[in-house]
């Protein structure tokens, strides 16, 4: 790879990284912190901590003109590294869900919700449980879309099948984020192949 190459892709990334994720927000959505509505019967709720799955979250906001839900715990996740993988596995081990900023209001309005998390010690965040406890996706399409370090996704599938019972679980998209050259090329590939909704 050249030079040239590696700094136009790391420009690209920064880019989309930097795109607002929606063009518009509504002026009740102040106290929803991150919700971006456009009318859409489809929702992109997403956790991400390193921005990774944010891009993805994006790239799929924009593709299918969907509203968009940032997942945040009440309390932030320490910036330290370390300490959010040690709050982390504590919480996992406990089967603590910590409390999230705010939930996704009128969930019954939608029929897709594509979610989007990072895995976190082999597993599903902690917090994304929270998100799943605290909606009911009973007869919806979920649709995950999951980053990770190189481990895989994990027990995910069988997480989402159990604080999810209801819905409809669909194949999802999975992508190892060291592999960013190939990220909107992947996640357009495999939105063409996602019914529409």
């Amino acid at each position: 790879m050249t030079v040239a190459h590696d700094s136009t892709r790391r420009t690209v990334m920064a880019a989309l990284v930097a795109l607002p994720l929606g063009a518009a927000t509504t002026a009740s959505n102040a106290q929803v912190g991150e919700m971006r509505q456009q009318g859409s019967r489809t929702l992109v709720a997403y956790f991400s901590r390193s921005r990774n799955t944010r891009v993805v979250a994006g790239l799929i906001h924009r593709a299918r003109g969907t509203d968009l839900f940032e997942i945040r715990p009440a309390s932030a996740y320490p910036e330290d590294y370390e300490q959010t993988v040690e709050q982390a596995r504590k919480e996992t081990e406990s089967g603590y869900r910590p409390p999230l900023e705010a939930t996704v209001p009128a969930i019954a309005g939608y029929d897709t919700v594509f979610l989007g998390f990072p895995i976190w010690g082999t597993t599903v965040p902690p917090v994304v449980r929270s998100f799943l406890s605290a909606h009911d996706l009973s007869g919806k399409a979920l649709i995950p879309f999951i980053t990770h370090g190189g481990y895989g996704p994990g027990n995910s599938k069988s997480v989402l099948a159990s604080d999810a019972p209801k819905a409809r679980l669909l194949d999802g998209f999975v992508m190892e984020m060291d592999q960013e050259r190939r990220t909107m090329e992947r996640v357009t590939s495999w939105l063409s192949g996602v019914p529409q909704t």
